[in-house]
């Protein structure tokens, strides 16, 4: 089956969820904490290394800042760096890119503020630190103990009570009192809530000719095409219309009017987009079922489907009410500018 590593990533939370920690080895000559020493720049930290973390429970976080399944996973971590922080936990988030606007410190540093990440962050532009741990997805959750051993690690989403239950046993082995086993409470809202698994039926797609599924029509790669969308759309496939180029990445509008179709069936709907150029925002409007959205719209459009794109993150332009259904969702662009990486849904 062709999955994404963030819908990979999805499909393993449902299995990854043991409590088992592994066993403590023999200490080694490195810490398991050693790939962070690669890092290229440090957020909300100085540099640490697995010296600094010694006697020290760590979590490491591989994260990116447009990714919906990390989006859902934050709060919990959030949570838990918040409560154990006293207690010896120190939480560290790689932030891995994907896309190449991920990559520019400016943009990472504006989602940390935005998105309220209060932890260190190592920047791991290269993909290096990812590489040192083996890791293959995002979000990717490592539990290393006091000592720098890898004890345990969650990929994807889900398995919060049994991930913390880990972080409250490596806590109690170091000797440190009352960590108790209460489990903390997170109400998470907005883009922070958790899918609706049950209804749904749309897979993140990408947009870019190198991993897209199910275009309507015949891509052309790299070269200005004017794009005529069919009549109908089936479950999942999608369709452009007006002046694009698409390249590996991510489409890109070339004059005013174009417009991206998705037959999907979720409760939310976003697109992972941006101005292709800083500080040159690009107004849009969106449509489901040929009107206006009205009371399904989501946080970054009103009810009139009305919304802008200033800077390259993800957009949630969709929250359906109940009952969900098989919806038709288009966006039209009122300015040029604009490039468009990937649609994901909860």
């Amino acid at each position: 089956m062709n999955v994404s590593r963030r819908q990979f990533a999805r499909a393993a939370a449902m299995t990854v969820t043991s409590l088992s920690l592994r066993a403590a080895v023999a200490p080694k000559a490195q810490s398991d904490l050693s790939p962070l020493t690669y890092a290229t720049a440090w957020l909300n930290s100085q540099p640490l290394t697995d010296g600094a973390l010694l006697g020290k429970v760590a979590l490491v976080e591989f994260w990116t800042y447009s990714c919906i399944n990390w989006r859902r996973q934050l709060p919990y971590v959030r949570a838990w760096a918040d409560k154990y922080k006293e207690h010896g936990l120190v939480v560290v988030g790689v932030h891995s890119p994907e896309f190449s606007f991920e990559k520019k410190i400016d943009n990472i540093r504006w989602a940390v503020q935005n998105m309220r990440v209060d932890y260190p962050v190592a920047v791991d532009n290269e993909h290096a630190v990812w590489r040192g741990f083996h890791n293959e997805y995002w979000p990717a959750l490592y539990f290393v103990d006091a000592k720098g051993r890898l004890r345990h690690q969650h990929f994807g989403e889900g398995a919060y009570e049994q991930s913390e239950k880990v972080i409250q046993k490596l806590l109690a082995e170091t000797g440190v009192a009352e960590v108790g086993n209460e489990l903390v409470s997170v109400d998470p809202s907005g883009s922070e809530a958790q899918a609706d698994w049950k209804q749904l039926q749309s897979g993140e797609n990408y947009v870019g000719y190198e991993r897209t599924e199910n275009f309507a029509s015949k891509a052309t790669p790299d070269k200005p095409h004017f794009y005529s969308a069919p009549e109908h759309l089936t479950l999942n496939q999608w369709a452009l219309s007006g002046d694009w180029a698409m390249g590996r990445e991510a489409l890109h509008l070339n004059q005013p009017g174009g417009r991206i179709a998705y037959h999907f069936h979720a409760r939310d709907l976003h697109l992972v987009m941006g101005p292709v150029s800083q500080g040159a925002p690009a107004r849009f409007r969106v449509y489901i079922d040929g009107r206006r959205p009205g009371e399904d719209h989501g946080l970054d459009v009103d009810g009139d489907g009305i919304g802008t794109v200033r800077e390259p993150r993800m957009y949630q332009l969709i929250r359906q009410h109940a009952p969900i259904s098989d919806r038709q969702f288009e966006i039209e662009f009122l300015d040029p500018g604009v490039e468009a990486f990937s649609f994901t849904f909860g």
